[in-house]
């Protein structure tokens, strides 16, 4: 079955030696159980569909900006499952304009027509494959053709553009140990910033530690920590002790990505931007309630890597996913089944830099649902 859009996948044969070039670049987590980079294939889009992807995702940004400030001015956050103690701290990051480093919508295009279906704003992966790995690709393919990617520049232009917010301290990166993945993009994240002017340090999740008595973060020298990027969600740090210490911190410690963007990164925003923007070509109606739907995808208020999804059409659920997500309850997004081409259903992730459309990255998978084991596929522009 082929998509009736112009884009197009084409099947190719990988490079000589490609797992070596890939991780030359750092790229090590390219095979984890099974084949993630796939070079096999590539993606074609034309430029009006990439113009097309670049006006969509500005413009779900700014209405994202507006439902954060609709959110807040209501105080809708029990439909966020966002605890009491750490609302404080997301208004006065809002409030002060605390800036967002990048976040990646994620859209099914088919049909000529593109759709949300939702947003990874707080912790998104798949951004070193997209910024550099798919970059070097094209380059040993064809480089006198064209890439819908400045996601590198973006990062140390705007890295650079927040410098002054940082002051004198240094700006600590942090993930969680043991996973690959997350580290090479703590670590991709911290050389743009170095890039950039930005004295970065590194220091696991696991290693940043409290004093007790001078109330702030320290790292393993007991240096105190002020300003800190983590790629570790905030629904978990604001259910662990260390999170809760955030509040007592007499240094305010500055947080990236902000405190404000555990209203992006929560699916109740879906439902909220639908109420707020009805009707928009890039949103599918989505609600709190069930029943107002009948073909639909049932997804967990928090959820991460397609876990704990149900796609359902009519009376059965045609597709499903397992997982640990979904006792904060559920959001009801209209359907939009992912296209087809040679059996895989490509998913477009759209990187928002600052306040700028950056790049995109494409996630394929076997089935309708988009989870752990899809593939990362490159893409260039006819």
């Amino acid at each position: 079955m082929q998509n009736k859009t112009t884009m197009k996948r084409h099947k190719i044969l990988p490079r000589d030696n490609w797992q070596q070039r890939v991780e030359e670049l750092g790229f090590t987590f390219h095979t984890p159980q099974m084949p993630y980079w796939d070079e096999s294939a590539y993606y074609e889009f034309s430029m009006g569909e990439i113009l097309l992807i670049e006006e969509a995702t500005l413009e779900l940004w700014d209405m994202c900006l507006d439902a954060v400030d609709y959110v807040i001015e209501k105080r809708l956050f029990d439909k966020f499952y966002i605890p009491e103690w750490i609302i404080p701290l997301v208004i006065k990051s809002w409030n002060e304009d605390h800036p967002s480093i990048y976040g990646r919508f994620d859209f099914c295009f088919k049909d000529g027509s593109l759709k949300m279906l939702e947003f990874n704003a707080d912790t998104p992966t798949s951004l070193f494959e997209a910024s550099v790995v798919q970059w070097y690709w094209l380059q040993d393919i064809d480089g006198s053709k064209d890439q819908f990617n400045s996601i590198h520049e973006k990062l140390t232009d705007y890295w650079a553009e927040i410098k002054p917010l940082l002051g004198t301290m240094p700006l600590y990166f942090s993930c969680i140990k043991d996973n690959m993945e997350d580290q090479i993009t703590t670590e991709y994240m911290s050389s743009c910033a170095m890039q950039a002017g930005i004295e970065s340090r590194l220091i696991y999740v696991e290693d940043i530690g409290w004093d007790t008595q001078a109330k702030y973060f320290v790292d393993l020298k007991n240096n105190p920590i002020k300003n800190i990027f983590k790629l570790y969600p905030w629904e978990w740090a604001a259910n662990e002790p260390f999170g809760q210490y955030i509040p007592e911190d007499k240094n305010s410690a500055y947080w990236i990505e902000p405190a404000w963007k555990m209203i992006l990164s929560n699916k109740a925003i879906l439902p909220i931007l639908w109420e707020l923007f009805p009707e928009n070509k890039y949103l599918l109606p989505a609600y709190f309630e069930e029943g107002y739907l009948r073909d639909y995808a049932r997804k967990p208020i928090f959820s991460r890597e397609g876990a704990n999804v149900e796609i359902i059409s009519g009376n059965a659920v045609i597709e499903s996913s397992e997982g640990e997500y979904g006792e904060e309850g559920f959001i009801y997004q209209a359907l939009a089944t992912l296209p087809e081409f040679d059996g895989g259903h490509p998913l477009i992730g759209s990187w928002i830099i600052g306040q700028q459309a950056a790049g995109i990255g494409i996630r394929e998978s076997s089935g309708l649902i988009t989870n752990n084991m899809s593939q990362f596929v490159p893409h260039l522009i006819k």
